[in-house]
């Protein structure tokens, strides 16, 4: 139904393209005839009033040698008639043609108030053939020769008004062809613009509502070389963000459904064991250590989930604070003390200066600390070292945190950093992991305005560098 509405418009703005075109030439053929007509009507009378005039001072100044230069009259005035088209009659007061310059059409002799007795009376006539005298309908203008107050002869002109409006026509026509000429340019640009604008827009509208629609493997057309190419590009780019963030949120569901199932399973099997006696009260105390370490999987995965959001929308103030970062190492590190001994990994700590002062806010730096430091221990292989280093170089300092366990693999580098991945390698090692150490870490390091970077080879180990903005006085 929109596509044979979309069609219709389509085909209304045609017809009003084609009347408007057909109306314009009925307009030029009709009224722009008749004011063609009228405007060499004009130029005419104007023309023949000079040629009157000219005639009178040439030929007509002396009435008394008129009558004695009859054929030297007629011999000019022919060739008037034959240069300009304008038929000259010379009468007499009583109307008798003395002289005429058409010697196909002859009418000397003839008088013309027999014909037409109101013709000499009138200065101009706009069409009249004076009652057949004229073989065609004419523009007359009557000019009268006096002498003092006497009027000696009549200069009667006419122009056939079929020429005037053969040249009216023909104004018209050459008008005209111009204007379909115009038209039709006109026609094949707008047709030209509608194949390069109208038809790549609907092309990328169609592919709009394919993405909105969910459908990301959908093909736009290429349009190289066009204007609107970067426009196709961002629709392109952002049907691709939704992709990933469609794909991202399945995988997070998921993901959060794993993480939450696991433990609340384990909780729900336990705790039905025990109430239906199941498990015996000797054994119970076991069992109450496990739903215990569940609860607080559930309870830390819950609040890491409550602080990337925090971060991510941005509602989480920075306490910025002045601290020594290697002092707030040092503390860091000494809880994990149990946990090195265990697995038996030295740490090799590195200060480049005794006291290094950062403005940043501490409790969330102390996160990122604690972050990396438990990534390294729980990747790392037994007797194994793990190297914290911290360097001051233009106006940052940089702590580094550097393992020699299994690594990252090169195609997992860049997806480290998104809520609840864990590589393939890491998953046997990670039973306790939340995938979101890292995505938190990531937030707390760009809230305060810096970076972090990862280098890691397969196993060869993994290290983390952040950066702090030092504190200057």
């Amino acid at each position: 139904m929109q596509s044979k509405i979309k069609i219709s418009l389509r085909f209304k703005f045609l017809i009003c393209y084609l009347l408007l075109v057909v109306l314009t030439v009925g307009l030029l053929n009709t009224y722009g005839h008749k004011l063609m007509y009228q405007r060499l009507l004009d130029n005419a009378e104007t023309s023949i009033y000079n040629e009157a005039e000219e005639i009178k001072s040439q030929y007509l100044a002396n009435a008394y040698l008129v009558k004695s230069s009859i054929t030297s009259i007629r011999k000019q005035l022919c060739a008037i008639h034959n240069a300009t088209g304008i038929r000259i009659w010379i009468s007499e007061t009583d109307g008798k043609i003395i002289i005429d310059s058409d010697m196909q059409k002859n009418k000397e002799g003839y008088n013309i108030n027999e014909y037409d007795s109101s013709l000499l009376s009138k200065q101009t006539v706009n069409s009249t053939n004076a009652d057949n005298l004229l073989s065609d309908q004419s523009f007359c203008v009557v000019y009268p020769v006096t002498s003092g107050l006497d009027i000696s002869f009549y200069i009667i002109l006419s122009l056939p008004v079929n020429t005037l409006h053969s040249q009216a026509v023909q104004n018209v026509d050459a008008i005209l062809i111009c204007y379909i000429i115009i038209s039709a340019l006109l026609f094949i640009a707008l047709l030209f613009l509608y194949l390069q604008t109208v038809i790549p827009l609907k092309s990328m509208q169609q592919a709009a509502k394919e993405y909105a629609a969910g459908h990301y493997d959908y093909q736009m057309p290429e349009y190289a070389g066009h204007d609107h190419t970067d426009l196709a590009g961002a629709i392109q780019y952002l049907a691709t963000k939704m992709k990933d963030t469609n794909e991202y949120q399945k995988n997070f569901i998921a993901n959060v459904s794993h993480d939450f199932r696991s433990p609340l399973t384990s909780i729900k099997g336990y705790t039905q064991a025990m109430a239906d006696g199941t498990i015996p009260p000797e054994m119970q105390g076991k069992y109450l250590d496990i739903i215990l370490f569940e609860v607080e999987r559930l309870t830390k995965l819950t609040n890491n989930l409550l602080s990337l959001s925090e971060f991510e929308n941005k509602g989480v103030p920075l306490e910025i604070s002045t601290f020594d970062i290697n002092k707030e190492l040092k503390r860091c590190l000494a809880t994990f003390e149990q946990r090195c001994t265990q697995k038996h990994i030295s740490l090799d700590i590195t200060f480049d200066a005794k006291t290094s002062l950062v403005d940043a806010d501490q409790s969330k730096i102390e996160q990122v600390i604690q972050n990396l430091v438990d990534n390294a221990i729980k990747f790392s292989n037994d007797d194994s070292t793990i190297e914290i280093h911290t360097r001051e170089k233009n106006q940052k300092v940089f702590v580094s945190v550097k393992d020699h366990g299994i690594g990252i693999p090169k195609e997992s580098l860049g997806k480290v950093w998104k809520r609840f991945y864990k590589t393939d390698l890491s998953r046997g090692k990670d039973k306790k992991g939340t995938g979101l150490g890292l995505p938190i870490t990531k937030e707390i390091i760009e809230n305060h305005g810096e970076n972090i970077n990862v280098i890691s080879t397969e196993g060869v180990g993994t290290e983390f560098i952040f950066s702090l903005p030092k504190h200057t006085e």
